[in-house]
């Protein structure tokens, strides 16, 4: 059970700042560009989403399908892996990780995935490869180094389920590259289905386990229960004496009224402390599009809306952890809620 700030040896002030696939709103998400950046801007960890390839290697990609994250659709010696699946109930036609081997992956090039709000951060299309989860560690021990204090590794497993049904098993790939690096300190490990972390944990891999809570649907890997019912009293005490903590979609802690606006933060953030469980929420992203109606400012989507009055709202829940596409803001938004 968590019982306070893992970072409270490095980190002098809460919630953690964690850079969400790099920094995603700078430079095209999960490349190495991407990370050096969060790495430079000072943030307080940095989360990678993990899915694996044909011949079991472990890729930070936000989904299996890459066809709006890399060049894939580019190389025609790969047309004829396009195809269409049903992942987590979803029907989705493109390439996936899992029918590539990592050679093969390796050879594509990522793009920014969202070029329409980030037309700067799509400048950098084509420029770089495919990274692998042991790259991404090899550079956080680097910029550790560099910095002199411990950066965390918050590490997202995707798929978990589905890629076990194909012969993937992601806990078990997932131990084998972390044995020999992760610590308590080091090592936070995320996924929206909670089978996936007891069994990170059973494999002896230390590291704190958070379990991922959407504002609406069920988990994929079970069909008793939803998001919404895994919320109540009853249900978070459960969650407590098996997880460390929960990370939810911040609507869950600001919720929008009928007009767009956010006019109250609502009581998840205390309910979950009282029972001893960490909160993280996502994702804090300063464009127009991403705020709620009355943080934004003129009506272009991709122009900087009033991102400040929004990350202060949300970290003033007293979340212990934010995600951030621009994890400098972020850390400028802790900043002045610590001063005021």
């Amino acid at each position: 059970m968590f019982t306070g700030n893992p970072y409270r040896c490095t980190v002098p002030s809460s919630p953690i700042v964690i850079a969400h696939r790099g920094a995603s709103g700078y430079r095209p998400e999960h490349s190495r560009a991407a990370y050096e950046l969060a790495f430079e801007l000072g943030a307080d960890a940095v989360e990678p989403d993990i899915v694996a390839t044909k011949d079991g290697v472990l890729v930070v990609r936000h989904e299996n399908e890459i066809s709006g994250t890399t060049d894939v659709a580019a190389h025609p010696e790969f047309a004829d892996r396009r195809t269409t699946k049903t992942i987590d109930g979803i029907e989705l036609t493109g390439w996936f990780t899992e029918d590539f081997t990592w050679d093969e992956l390796s050879t594509l090039r990522v793009v920014e995935r969202i070029p329409e709000l980030r037309p700067e951060s799509a400048r950098f299309d084509g420029s770089e490869p495919v990274l692998r989860l042991r790259d991404v560690r090899d550079m956080l021990d680097a910029a550790s180094a560099r910095r002199g204090e411990q950066i965390a590794l918050v590490a997202e497993i995707k798929h978990a389920t589905y890629f076990a049904s194909i012969g993937l098993q992601l806990d078990k790939l997932f131990a084998a590259e972390m044995a020999d690096w992760a610590t308590e300190e080091n090592l936070v490990i995320e996924s929206f289905e909670q089978s996936v972390l007891l069994k990170i944990r059973a494999r002896g891999i230390p590291g704190r386990i958070v379990y991922l809570i959407e504002d609406g649907g069920s988990p994929s890997d079970r069909d008793d229960t939803t998001y919404a019912a895994q919320l109540s009293d009853e249900s978070l005490a459960s969650l407590a004496t098996e997880v460390d903590g929960i990370s939810v979609d911040r609507s869950l802690i600001v919720r929008a009224d009928a007009t767009g606006s956010t006019p109250a933060v609502s009581d998840i953030v205390d309910r979950a402390h009282r029972h001893g469980l960490l909160v993280f929420t996502w994702t804090l992203r300063a464009e127009n599009r991403f705020l709620a109606r009355n943080h934004r400012i003129g009506d272009r989507p991709g122009d900087l809306g009033d991102w400040a009055t929004e990350f202060a709202l949300i970290m003033g829940s007293g979340v212990d952890g934010v995600f951030a596409d621009q994890p400098d803001r972020a850390l400028i938004a802790r900043a002045a809620l610590h001063a005021s």
